[in-house]
């Protein structure tokens, strides 16, 4: 993939997709596709056959999901497994019937076992179950880097699947239904800011340990990982093992502590309490990403860094942000 290349981003409006566009811009892409949901429906495949022949990309990045937290994956398990499937299986499918040799998929950390050694390498995939309250999503997932896989061995394609760690930044979801764990943290500490609470009561004892990694930071990475000769990307498309590529920041700390920050971050004069009822999820989830690391790539924007430009992104447009 160079400049020159003609890039289909699906999923442009969400947190990575976004990423994605802005990156490639300022990497000087000037031929990037995109197409809205109203107007091409990836659960269709008939729309993204008919799409692909019309547009002919040379690269695709596959970053549209039906994504969200713990409650939004635990309350709509058939959504989260269906819509995931059938968006994977006819862009992949599809692409490849185009003649379209490189795609990068997007995977999840929910797709390693719950219990997985600690950080996880790529390694790790399909030795153990699955946390639970994501388990749909992470099986989807997984079959996404099967097909992935799968195509690479018998069509030569050159599929890749990055598996990044918790994402946050611009074009974040801030619904409490649906949001992931940052986002959510930030929307109620300054909604307790702002009535002027005195304690806010959190999900789960706040021990479970998580990583993570600003989405410019991924889309960085990403488009890195696309840029790369073939000769020096071999060995992330061999055929004895899937296509996996951890993506992470390499800086761990647990819910708690997270909180603790964005507390700080928000300026909410709160103490914080801890519902123990309600589930914790997977209790720790770093990633080895010395695969992409030795590569010759690193993330560069800090946690507190990125805790700032969040929170100054979700004051200014709310929580549309």
């Amino acid at each position: 993939m160079s400049p020159r290349s003609r890039v289909y981003v699906a999923g442009h409006r969400g947190l990575v997709g976004s990423a994605l566009v802005r990156e490639l811009a300022r990497r000087g892409y000037a031929d990037v596709i995109t197409r809205p949901h109203q107007a091409l429906e990836l659960r269709d495949a008939r729309a993204v056959a008919a799409f692909l022949a019309d547009v002919k990309p040379d690269v695709i990045f596959l970053a549209a999901a039906r994504v969200g937290g713990i409650l939004a994956n635990d309350t709509q398990p058939a959504d989260f497994i269906r819509d995931n499937l059938a968006i994977e299986t006819n862009v992949i499918h599809e692409a490849a019937r185009a003649g379209i040799r490189s795609l990068m998929f997007f995977g999840s950390s929910c797709m390693y076992p719950r219990d997985a050694p600690q950080p996880i390498r790529e390694s790790a995939l399909l030795t153990g179950p699955l946390e639970p309250t994501n388990r749909p999503y992470g099986i989807a997932k997984i079959a996404g880097a099967e097909l992935c896989w799968a195509y690479n061995r018998q069509y030569g394609t050159c599929f890749l699947c990055a598996v990044p760690t918790g994402i946050y930044g611009p074009g974040d979801n801030y619904d409490l239904r649906t949001s992931h764990v940052l986002p959510a943290l930030i929307r109620r500490f300054h909604e307790a800011k702002e009535q002027g609470d005195t304690q806010l009561v959190l999900w789960g004892t706040g021990a479970p340990r998580r990583e993570f990694l600003h989405c410019d930071d991924l889309a960085a990475a990403c488009v890195y990982l696309m840029e790369l000769s073939e000769e020096r990307s071999a060995s992330l498309v061999a055929s004895d093992a899937p296509p996996l590529v951890n993506v992470g920041s390499g800086e761990e700390l647990s819910i708690k502590d997270l909180a603790q920050r964005v507390r700080n971050v928000v300026g909410a004069d709160v103490t914080i309490g801890w519902d123990s009822t309600k589930p914790d999820g997977t209790p720790r989830k770093a990633l080895d990403s010395r695969r992409l690391t030795e590569l010759g790539w690193m993330p560069s924007i800090s946690l507190d860094a990125g805790l700032r430009d969040a929170y100054a992104r979700f004051l200014e447009y709310g929580i549309s942000a």
